[in-house]
């Protein structure tokens, strides 16, 4: 073996060595909070701070988080969530496939223009949108209802979801639908039968967008929501907060049985995420 081939292999090993090294430092930085969370959810007496740095601490227990499902409305909190989250990432995804169908396959006077509306909705703050939201559900009479919640996040939601799935369409070659046209489907046919199903890592996106947008959001439910059983696991959790006490190990339990519902659905569609993020900026 020749010297030539010796270095380049040697180039080869170290580049191999540097970038995983730089993948692990980062699963660290990512996982470290949580373990720490979860290690404050276990630790005795809802200490936050511990001399003792270990990771199980000792006396470690699942006492908060037996607390937590007993002593509070958690579950019901968990509940609301997920109906809400499940409504909106369902309704948000029918009605932007649809309108994003419209945008990328039709021409009609205004089409350039709405399309930069949708994407200008976008840079406002989102504490600028609470009082027309409330304003909107208010006059709707859905204050502290699942219907309230779910138009709201669906309108919020709705601008990026358009432009995701109007990208990814435009990859998709016009050929197969006027195929399926001359065989006699028609416009609508060839969307659900011919379009849909070559969507699947867009429409996978645009779910995971609705579903992460609506599981997290806070200040619209802090608005919309003032009875303790309608609650979602934002406001609820938010309750263990006390003027002069917080309750750690039982919001700390919180926070760790909040995140299955979305590690879940994200190993789920983990094999579509790639492919829709990328697919869907070729062409737009």
């Amino acid at each position: 073996m020749d010297k030539k081939t010796i270095r380049h292999r040697r180039k080869k090993l170290v580049k191999y060595l540097l970038i995983h090294a730089v993948i692990i430092a980062v699963v660290v930085i990512c996982v470290y909070p949580l373990l720490r969370i979860f290690s404050i959810s276990i630790r005795p007496g809802d200490r936050v701070i511990s001399a003792d740095l270990s990771l199980i601490p000792s006396g470690a227990g699942i006492a908060a988080y037996l607390r937590l499902l007993q002593d509070t409305l958690f579950l019901r909190w968990l509940w609301n969530s997920l109906i809400i989250t499940i409504a909106t990432s369902f309704i948000g995804v029918s009605l932007a496939s649809t309108a994003a169908y419209a945008f990328s396959r039709f021409k009609f006077p205004g089409k350039k223009t709405g399309l930069i509306l949708l994407l200008s909705t976008q840079m406002i703050p989102a504490g600028m949108l609470i009082l027309p939201l409330f304003l909107m559900i208010m006059k709707l009479g859905l204050m502290n209802t699942y219907l309230g919640m779910i138009i709201a996040y669906s309108v919020s939601s709705l601008p990026f979801s358009i432009w995701i799935l109007k990208g990814y369409y435009d990859t998709i070659p016009r050929s197969l639908e006027e195929a399926a046209l001359v065989d006699g489907t028609s416009q609508l046919g060839a969307f659900y039968r011919i379009i849909l199903p070559l969507s699947t890592p867009a429409l996978s996106i645009a779910f995971l967008f609705n579903f992460t947008t609506a599981w997290n959001e806070y200040l619209v439910a802090r608005v919309v929501l003032f009875s303790s059983r309608q609650y979602t696991w934002t406001l609820g959790l938010f309750e263990l907060q006390g003027q002069y006490i917080t309750q750690w190990g039982m919001f700390a339990a919180g926070s760790m049985l909040v995140t299955v519902p979305v590690l879940i659905v994200f190993l789920y569609s983990s094999k579509w995420l790639i492919s829709g993020l990328t697919l869907g900026s070729v062409k737009g």
